[in-house]
């Protein structure tokens, strides 16, 4: 793995037991895929992915300290030094390095987009979308500002935990799109979905559209379970379709009173349904994922009902300025843009293959969490293995200050840090001591 880290990092082709390729560098993904019985390494694999799941990026070098700093422990252990003795070592040397990097942390402005842009290049820079970097850069903090907001929190707590929530995984949805340039790729001030509309005369473009999110079907109910009917008159027949007509057209025309100009709803809608919506000049989407959905909502402004008789004003959502139905490649899809102040946003990737694509994607979601955790923490150190080449030194020194048995420990874990610079110049491939050192 430590030929991935660093700008001058090589990409891995692995096969995948399905028999598919993955082409990445990202730390976590690598080991995702290795099969291994060792209980060790086993905890190694765990670890990149927790760093995965917690901070997003940085999977690469955490395996590569772990490692190190196992590798240091083995001449101790070696020399019968006690495991204990040894760990409670590197927790000193972890309470110091942290007091040396609170030293070194600079805080950072949120909204000063040069600063945030050069955080995040540093953070993609290693990565394969390297060559398209601005417009990566600028999709990352363009999708993450927008989906950030700032949680209220109880009366009475500190300004510290005022938390904000980036929920980058629900609102920020990314479509991949196989074709076109990667140039091509944006982040809609709003949504979109693959989806067409679902009666061929309906309105293909709406500017300003009043937009009403249902989760209930618009057809006549089914039973839950087989029922039968006997009839005996031929008339009650025509009263019992007559019914299930009169239920569609009463939905439709709560619907309708509301003059909303697009329908969405998870469930479907019935062909009688379509033709009501269509004389009232409504577009209507049908079975719409629920995750879309909830998208729309949060772009648009709009409430999702679950029943027709109960929709009310404010349900309707009005913060959308321009709905439109596009053709990409083969597909239809439905686009809601222009939106005022949305909380959700679609991240438009093309490419040239699917494994492009998938990298991308990797690569898009590091820098996003990258932004997140600033916006969460707005403290950065400098990076480039200068952090870490601090710490080493710093270690050393306090090193010296401690006796007995757990100097030996304190001073590896300071030992270990280096690994990270030195890694990243073998990648570069200058000469390793003469520039550590």
């Amino acid at each position: 793995i430590r030929s991935t880290l660093g700008p001058r990092s090589m990409l891995k082709m692995l096969l995948d037991p399905m028999g598919g390729i993955v082409i990445t560098n990202d730390g976590n993904c690598i080991l995702r895929e290795v099969d291994v019985s060792h209980p060790t390494a086993k905890s190694m694999i765990e670890l990149s992915r927790a760093q995965d799941e917690e901070v997003g990026d940085g999977t690469t070098s955490v395996i590569i300290l772990a490692g190190e700093m196992l590798i240091n422990a083995e001449s101790f252990v070696r020399t019968n030094i006690h495991p204990t003795v040894i760990v409670r070592g590197y927790n000193y040397a972890l309470q110091e390095a942290l007091e040396i990097c609170e030293k070194l942390a600079l805080v950072v402005d949120v909204n000063d987009v040069d600063k945030m842009k050069a955080l995040v290049q540093s953070c993609i820079g290693t990565k394969f979308s390297s060559r398209w970097n601005d417009t990566m850069i600028d999709m990352a903090l363009k999708a993450v500002l927008t989906v950030s907001r700032a949680i209220p929190m109880p009366v009475g707590s500190d300004s510290y935990s005022q938390k904000m929530e980036v929920d980058i995984k629900r609102y920020a949805k990314v479509e991949k799109i196989p074709g076109g340039e990667i140039s091509d790729c944006t982040v809609l001030s709003g949504v979109m979905f693959n989806k067409d509309v679902t009666h061929s005369k309906m309105r293909r473009r709406i500017e300003n559209p009043r937009i009403l999110l249902l989760d209930s079907p618009l057809e006549y109910k089914k039973g839950e379970s087989q029922t039968n009917v006997e009839i005996t008159d031929e008339e009650d027949w025509n009263t019992l379709l007559k019914m299930e007509e009169e239920y569609v057209e009463n939905m439709c025309m709560e619907i309708i009173a509301f003059k909303p100009d697009i329908v969405i709803t998870e469930k479907g809608v019935s062909d009688l349904a379509q033709h009501y919506f269509h004389k009232a000049n409504i577009t209507a989407f049908r079975r719409l994922r629920k995750t879309d959905n909830n998208r729309v909502a949060r772009a648009t402004g709009a409430t999702i009902v679950s029943r027709t008789d109960e929709i009310r004003e404010e349900d309707i959502g009005t913060g959308c300025g321009l709905f439109e139905m596009r053709k990409i490649g083969e597909e239809y899809f439905a686009f809601f843009e222009e939106c005022k102040d949305p909380k959700a946003c679609t991240i438009i990737l093309r490419g040239g293959s699917k494994d492009v694509l998938n990298e991308i994607e990797r690569n898009l979601s590091d820098a996003m969490q990258v932004v997140r955790n600033v916006v969460f923490d707005p403290r950065l150190l400098p990076g480039g293995g200068a952090t870490e080449m601090a710490v080493s030194v710093g270690l050393r020194k306090a090193g010296l200050k401690l006796d007995g048995i757990q100097q030996g420990p304190f001073l590896a874990v300071g030992e270990a840090m280096e690994v990270i610079p030195r890694t990243l110049s073998q990648n570069c491939g200058v000469s390793v001591i003469r520039t550590v050192t």
